[in-house]
């Protein structure tokens, strides 16, 4: 038996001896295998590393048991940044003689949940390999649960570490002896299996704390996005050092701190395009409305749904330099490959300052606006996108007293522009969640788009409970 909830919508994520087990990796990896060779009309290579998390080893030995059935061969890389692994199959490699390139990537990673869980990042021809790909692999699964497959732990094992090491010193040799001090937090996952290496390589000043890679997490959880969770790095931004720089567990989402900001992806979209000749930047919904229209004299901006994946595609369709994501899910395409590494996001903000860019200063000429946190509702899965649908519906006869809606933005959810701000509405496509998200010029302004649009938001629940109950 194989639950369905564990295919998420980008990924591959559950609770490990749960509902994500050592059987259910096997039947992963030997479904998964056969859909490689079907894409791929090869014998697929299949590069496949994994985090810190205590569970990781034992999901790695079930997924390649599949793997190894299906036909595929395992390129194993071991203990790695998801960085690396996604570096790792845009590469070519000599095997028996031969010069190999892989055809898809898995990555054994919990990210920043809790350390509970665990699960697998999946790239198919250096695309991700999620939404309806991923149910149709559950829905295949689910019919055929009864293969019998053996314990088999062949992998070719390759040193991907190493080659990443020497293409981020090479990259960044500019940088080298620059003295500027700065501190890093691995929160004890995996950033700190090549990030230590490659700032001793070029000599840079820094500080590093939980460097050590230990599944527990004994010092705080790897998300950077909880306040809660930069505490000891915010502790240390003090005199001499006024940059800092945290990662989630598998160190491709990034937090940048000063001591007067907490520099999100938006934010970060922005300075980077201050270094790019008319770069075309991709942003998404939860974007601050005066990063956008800051960007906006800086690059062409695309708007686009919010998601690793979904930027990571649009990223390539339209051969843009840069997408981010709030979170820190930041994508280079500027003389990178494209997908979200946060090891490699530190030195394009060391590059930034290398540079000249005083980042406070930059930051401190953008309009004042007050933004919310994202705002969490909790409500049934089923009803979450019916929620948005009737909540448009109800915008297009507002009542007297509204704020006067400007537009609405339907990419993800509804962005409901105001006169002096936004409201953002969106369904989860992780959790059973509608988020909410406001910003406007004042405190009050905010407050006010806050209680109108919950209003409308709360109706909407009410009368869909009352349907069902």
């Amino acid at each position: 038996m194989i639950s369905k909830t564990i295919f998420r919508q980008y990924d591959i994520r559950g609770i490990v001896n749960e509902d994500l087990t050592y059987e259910n990796a096997k039947l992963i990896g030997y479904y998964l295998g056969l859909h490689i060779k079907e894409k791929t009309k090869t014998m697929p290579y299949i590069v496949v590393g994994y985090d810190v998390r205590t569970h990781s080893q034992m999901l790695f030995n079930g997924l390649i048991s599949g793997i190894n059935l299906s036909g595929c061969k395992v390129l194993n890389i071991g203990l790695v940044a998801t960085g690396v692994n996604y570096f790792a199959s845009f590469q070519e490699f000599l095997i028996d003689d031969k010069k190999i390139k892989p055809n898809a990537s898995i990555m054994i990673t919990g990210s920043h949940n809790a350390k509970k869980y665990n699960g697998f990042k999946i790239t198919i021809n250096n695309e991700p390999f999620f939404g309806d790909e991923l149910i149709s692999l559950y829905e295949k699964i689910a019919k055929n649960t009864n293969i019998q497959i053996p314990n088999n732990f062949d992998f070719i094992e390759l040193d991907a570490k190493n080659l990443y090491i020497d293409f981020m010193v090479k990259q960044f040799s500019h940088l080298k002896d620059f003295k500027i001090p700065f501190i890093v937090d691995c929160g004890n996952g995996v950033a700190n299996t090549v990030l230590c290496n490659i700032l001793d390589k070029l000599n840079l000043n820094y500080k590093g704390i939980h460097l050590t890679p230990d599944g527990e997490f004994p010092n705080h959880h790897p998300d950077p996005t909880n306040e809660k969770n930069l505490e000891d790095l915010k502790a240390l931004l003090i005199n001499d050092y006024n940059l800092g720089f945290a990662y989630d567990g598998d160190a491709d989402r990034i937090a940048v701190l000063t001591q007067k900001y907490n520099i999100k992806g938006d934010m970060l979209a922005l300075l980077f395009s201050k270094t790019m000749k008319n770069p075309v930047i991709i942003g998404e919904v939860t974007y601050s409305q005066n990063i956008f229209e800051e960007l906006n004299h800086e690059a062409k901006t695309i708007m686009n749904k919010t998601g690793y994946s979904n930027l990571r595609l649009k990223l390539k369709e339209l051969n843009a330099d840069l997408a981010a994501e709030v979170s820190g899910h930041i994508f280079f395409n500027d003389r990178y490959y494209g997908y979200d590494d946060a090891i490699y996001a530190t030195f394009r903000v060391i590059e930034l300052l290398y540079e000249g860019i005083n980042l406070d200063v930059e930051l401190d000429k953008l309009p004042k606006v007050y933004t919310s946190s994202n705002i969490e509702i909790n409500v049934n899965e089923k009803d979450k996108f019916k929620i948005i649908k009737k909540i448009d519906e109800k915008l297009k006869t507002i009542q007297r007293g509204f704020p006067i809606i400007k537009d609405i933005v339907k990419i993800d959810g509804l962005r409901i522009n105001f006169e002096y701000g936004f409201a953002l509405i969106r369904a989860s496509n992780t959790n059973s969640v509608i988020v909410t998200k406001y910003e406007a010029t004042s405190y009050a302004t905010a407050v006010s788009y806050k209680v109108a649009v919950e209003n409308i938001l709360n109706e909407v629940i009410n009368e869909i409970n009352s349907t069902t109950n």
